[in-house]
């Protein structure tokens, strides 16, 4: 090794490095991916924790016993969510066959400007049904598949409620414990580590969820002025998006703007078109500077390929987790770096 060039040897050791990282990172990818069943929940409490802990401290703060204070952000929780999931699906009900009729003239108008090309868009729609028909053999044979994927679902969802309880309620005693578990030395680093990372995530949790309601509301009161059908599951088609940033506000934008086309035509489209766009211009150069100034920056190609990532690894769940859970990795290694960098030219 002695008769390398020092830049080799160097070299070496960078890859040598790299290796190991990326094979340990490797282990624990799959590792999570085996016992999906209890990472997920673990991932998905951290997440409501983030968000629900300023409501939590609020009614301890009122001197309200820790469980209760628990219980009760809990109980709102499953009240919000309830409700808006009510007010979705009712919504999606009295517009979904407004919302496929209006897709339906959009294929035939297509079909009338473009002739064959046009034709098959129709065909298509007119003959949904029978296609529904000839594949549904195969959905039949994954029925008990299916039903075991909702039930795996809800338990996860159940589990994941219970544990924002033991996480909201138990919180204050993480850094003890966490400090009891750190090898001698480290106490200090990990908890500062952790503190960071939890900033981050929380920061991104309460700042896309302001942003999401911010977004959702102005383009249902756009769609709502262009009458636009459907605007409120449009709306919170927007609102869900948000946390998916950048392809989740493309993909919701896109289905309101052909959806005013489809059911208004090609100028209250164009409408629709310059209000997703105005709500986008807002959240990118007013709600997120002014919102998430304070939590961790990633550039849009890191986001991009974060959630390309997640997609492969653990599907639209991973989507939602790719993001925040990038941030607590970038809240880490800022600290690691504020924490080291200044030493690192005395050592050499």
């Amino acid at each position: 090794m002695q008769l390398l060039p020092e830049p080799v040897r160097r070299l070496a050791a960078w890859c040598a490095v790299a290796l190991l990282v990326s094979g340990v990172v490797y282990i624990g990818i799959r590792l999570c991916v085996e016992f999906r069943t209890a990472v997920t929940p673990v991932l998905l409490a951290l997440l409501g924790t983030a968000l629900l802990r300023p409501f939590y401290r609020r009614l301890v703060n009122a001197r309200v016993n820790r469980s209760v204070a628990a219980g009760l952000t809990c109980v709102a929780v499953v009240a919000v969510v309830g409700g808006a999931v009510y007010i979705v699906v009712a919504a999606l009900i009295d517009t979904g066959d407004e919302i496929v009729a209006s897709l339906r003239d959009a294929a035939e108008g297509v079909a009338e400007h473009f002739g064959a090309a046009g034709t098959s868009l129709e065909d298509l729609a007119s003959n949904s049904r029978e296609l529904l028909t000839r594949f549904g053999g195969t959905a039949a044979s994954n029925v008990i598949s299916g039903v075991s994927v909702v039930g795996e679902s809800i338990a996860m969802a159940i589990l994941a409620l219970l544990l924002v309880f033991f996480f909201l309620r138990d919180s204050h005693r993480a850094v003890a414990t966490l400090r009891s578990v750190a090898p001698r030395g480290t106490a200090d680093a990990l908890e500062a580590m952790a503190r960071r990372a939890f900033r981050a995530v929380e920061g991104f949790m309460r700042g896309t969820t302001l942003i999401a309601f911010i977004d959702a509301t102005c383009i249902t009161v756009g769609l709502l002025i262009l009458r636009v059908p459907g605007a409120a599951g449009l709306g919170a088609l927007v609102f869900v998006g948000a946390y998916i940033p950048y392809l989740g506000a493309f993909i919701s934008g896109a289905v309101a703007v052909l959806v005013a086309l489809a059911d208004r035509g090609f100028v209250i489209a164009l409408w629709a078109l310059g209000v997703v766009l105005a709500v986008q211009m807002l959240e990118g150069h007013v709600l997120q500077p002014a919102i998430q100034s304070r939590t961790v920056q990633m550039h849009p190609a890191v986001v991009m390929l974060t959630i390309t990532a997640g997609a492969s690894v653990a599907g639209i769940v991973g989507m939602l987790l790719a993001v925040p859970l990038t941030a607590a990795a970038f809240g880490v290694a800022h600290e690691l770096r504020e924490r080291y960098a200044p030493s690192l030219p005395s050592d050499s």
